[in-house]
Order: structure tokens, then sequence, then C-alpha cells
């Protein structure tokens, strides 16, 4: 008796121009930019690089902000987007929403998994208590102080 080995098909990683044609298809905006792309849609986007096994983003995606993407920062009290000269922005529920759809879509554009705390909400890119004085260095800092 002959025995049968089944062999698994490799998936097939699509190159980094396939994906950026992807995201045409699916109604993204596309403009190269050095040794990748700002991908965008309306009020949102984000930047992508071309890296071994496919791409990689630079930052978070976040709402278009001139040349720059606004990232979002959770102040405790507020959310906001800031781009990185430290340009603010009040988050509202309308940007949010655009926001969470764009990552979602990419996602889904891009063939990645949506993972189950991401796709409840907005994620934010950088947590920013302005009662936790001296946190980074290990200081508390006590009201009574």
């Amino acid at each position: 008796m002959e025995h049968m080995f089944f062999r698994r098909e490799r998936p097939r990683v699509p190159t980094f121009q396939e994906r950026l044609d992807a995201l045409k298809s699916a109604g993204f905006t596309v403009t190269p930019q050095g040794g990748g792309a700002r991908v965008s849609r309306a009020e949102c986007g984000v930047d992508l690089a071309e890296a071994p096994g496919g791409y990689r983003i630079d930052e978070r995606a976040g709402i278009l902000s001139g040349s720059e993407i606004a990232t979002l920062v959770d102040g405790g009290f507020q959310k906001f987007f800031r781009t990185p000269s430290g340009a603010r922005r009040p988050a509202t529920a309308d940007l949010l929403k655009a926001l969470h759809d764009f990552e979602e879509d990419l996602k889904e554009a891009l063939g990645e998994t949506s993972l189950y705390n991401s796709s409840l909400g907005t994620v934010s890119t950088f947590y920013q208590y302005d009662r936790l004085t001296d946190r980074d260095r290990g200081v508390p800092k006590r009201a009574w102080d």
C-alpha cells in the first residue's frame, strides 16, 4: 500500500504593487511617495511602505491635515487628533466613525484579519492622561504633594 502525503499549497503573498492595486480597486486613492504610498479616502489616510513580506504601516491611520496625518490621542477627558508637527483637532463622532470605517475597509482590501477588539471601535495611537504627572519616570505624583 502506498502512502499518500498531502501537501498544502503555500499561500501566495501579494506584492506591494498588487496590494496598492487592490486598494485602488476598493475605492481608495493611492499616491506614491518615496518608497511607499499614501492611501486615503475622504478625510482619512495612512502611509504604507514596501517591506519584506509585503508592506508595513509607518504610523496608524488618521485624519488628513494638510500634508500630515493627524493620529488619534486619548487625553483621558477627551479624544483629539494630533499631527506630527503638534497641531490638534477635536475628535468628533463623525471623524471617529469615518476613521474606524476607513481602517476596517483598508484591512479588508489588504487581505488582513480584522481583530475583535479593534473592530469594536477606534483605537488611539497615544494615551495621554493629564493627571499622571511623571508617570513615565515611575515617580507617582500624589494629589496632596
